[in-house]
């Protein structure tokens, strides 16, 4: 075993174990803080705070009595400490704070911390800086204020004095459209840690957010956090909670870590995604858990107009050790995927109580730019995912997405609005507690998903008397299904190697129009 370290601030450093496991070791481990135990472990993500900055340490693991590694760190440097109560802040849950925390932001010098101790802050949006960290302790509440008013509007798209170029700030759904400010917003900024044990609250559960959901009012809704044109962005250890909308959206940004993060929104709340990289390059979310009332994590990059005039394809998206319950899907490709999508590996997770597993989704109009390809999931187990695998490129979203365009099932000419799925790999799953299906996969007649490849799949289905029929994918025509096994319409080649489904009421692969399939060690049953 050993471990790598994920980030370093003053006062603490956060470690990944590295031992092959999904989450969580097989055995709880022990830490070592210059020879002085520290406690015992079961989670692969581990922070260590209470740490002096500019310091060195030795951390060392230990597994069943046995030092497994052991490695030097030096803290890094804190220019200066901001505290925001003296700056004005209240931190009684009753005032507003707002003024009192921006000023702290915009005074702090670089290399420097804006500091949230124990208190509940009530705010309206904040707007980051470059080159400075946020501390939220352990016991501190940023809580978002509930009066839309109190928001500021970030306008969609506005175009330069000489109308040859066009600047993005607000975003809907894929479209440069009109939208509240966020309740921590970065616009353009560089190098910003946001970290410690606290709360970010967006309290849409005291506002009016989540009525009428889908009607604009004023602007669209806000994210809780919004990263646009960020780059070294770091956020980890918080607890962030009852977003207004999707809770974390890195948006046409690079080099964002989402560490050990506990993201939670009701069950029942309303496009409520965990997190929804948008346009981006090189992206970490490691170690969180999430829980919420849509998918949990959403990898996107903008519907066709942004594709067209702001292109910027999704690529090097890692998601490890985390932990992913309840929600619509766990990992979602699209489907507002316009710009393309590419080098995803989520590998170490443990999916739990989701709809859907790996859930990709998309349709005619996203364009010849929308290319998936280089997408793997491996090394996870899925727990009561009732359809761990789904491909659908019939995805009835957007105003026209009942349109014969979009839900015809005859091939239509390729053109510059043809989407494509080049390469999709699962392999070395446990999923326990299939319900509807194992694997749905409709390409297009007319460009065909070119590759589908599991490999060391083993499911195992709920009993049937506990089986609920569901609709696998949501497109025009798809019948809600009970126990089945594996369904693909329009693939070029389906590779299937070492496939073991327990209570499967199929007997063999359901294929339809797919040109080469290659089957080796497969029982359906």
């Amino acid at each position: 075993m050993n471990f790598n370290i994920l980030d370093i601030e003053p006062d603490q450093i956060t470690i990944e174990l590295d031992n092959g496991d999904c989450y969580s070791p097989k055995e709880p481990v022990s830490l070592l803080l210059n020879g002085e135990k520290l406690g015992e472990y079961d989670i692969n993500v581990i922070t260590i705070d209470g740490l002096c900055p500019e310091s060195g340490y030795e951390l060392t693991v230990i597994e069943n009595n046995t030092v497994k590694c052991s490695k030097t760190f030096t803290t890094a440097r804190e220019s200066y400490r901001l505290d925001v109560r003296k700056f004005g802040a209240k931190g009684d849950g009753i005032s507003n704070d707002t003024q009192y925390i921006q000023a702290a932001i915009l005074a702090c010098p670089k290399e420097g911390t804006v500091y949230l101790g124990k208190g509940i802050y009530r705010s309206g949006p904040l707007f980051l800086k470059s080159d400075i960290r946020i501390k939220i302790d352990e016991g501190a509440v940023l809580l978002g204020d509930t009066d839309r008013n109190d928001y500021p509007v970030l306008p969609g798209m506005i175009a330069s004095t000489d109308e040859k170029a066009e600047y993005n700030l607000g975003t809907w759904e894929g479209n440069p459209l009109d939208t509240y400010a966020s309740l921590i917003t970065g616009i353009g900024v560089r190098n910003v840690s946001i970290y410690g044990k606290g709360i970010v609250d967006g309290n849409a559960s005291n506002a009016d957010w989540w009525k009428d959901a889908k009607i604009r009012r004023g602007a669209w809704r806000p994210k809780l956090i919004y990263l646009n044109d960020c780059k070294g962005i770091t956020i980890e250890g918080l607890k962030v909670c009852n977003s207004p909308c999707w809770t974390i959206h890195p948006y046409y940004s690079e080099d964002i870590s989402l560490l050990k993060l506990t993201i939670r929104n009701p069950d029942d709340s309303p496009n409520t995604d965990g997190i929804d990289p948008e346009s981006c390059k090189n992206v970490n979310i490691i170690g969180t858990d999430i829980s919420v009332g849509d998918d949990c994590i959403a990898i996107k990059s903008g519907k066709y107009y942004m594709a067209l005039r702001h292109y910027k394809t999704t690529e090097h998206v890692v998601v490890r050790n985390c932990r992913l319950n309840h929600g619509h899907g766990s990992v979602t490709i699209g489907s507002e995927c316009a710009g393309g999508v590419k080098e995803v590996h989520v590998t170490g997770c443990i999916f739990d109580s989701t709809d859907r597993g790996l859930r990709i989704k998309s349709r005619r109009g996203r364009g010849k730019r929308s290319i998936l390809e280089d997408i793997v999931f491996e090394n996870i187990v899925m727990k009561d995912v009732r359809m761990p695998f789904t491909i659908n490129m019939f995805y009835f979203c957007d105003p026209d997405g009942h349109s014969e365009y979009c839900q015809c099932k005859e091939a239509l000419p390729v053109d510059d609005m043809t989407p494509r799925i080049k390469s999709i790999t699962a392999r070395n799953i446990k999923c326990d507690g299939v319900d509807a299906s194992l694997l749905t996969a409709y390409g297009l007649p007319e460009q065909k998903i070119e590759l589908i490849c599991l490999e060391n799949i083993d499911a195992v289905y709920r009993p049937e008397s506990e089986r609920v029929p569901a609709v696998p994918v949501m497109m025009d025509g798809m019948e809600p299904v009970s126990g089945k096994g594996i369904m693909v319409r329009n693939v070029g080649l389906l590779r299937l190697n070492n496939i073991r489904t327990h209570g499967s009421t199929d007997k063999d692969v359901d294929a339809d129009a797919v040109d080469n399939m290659e089957c080796n060690n497969v029982s359906i049953g």
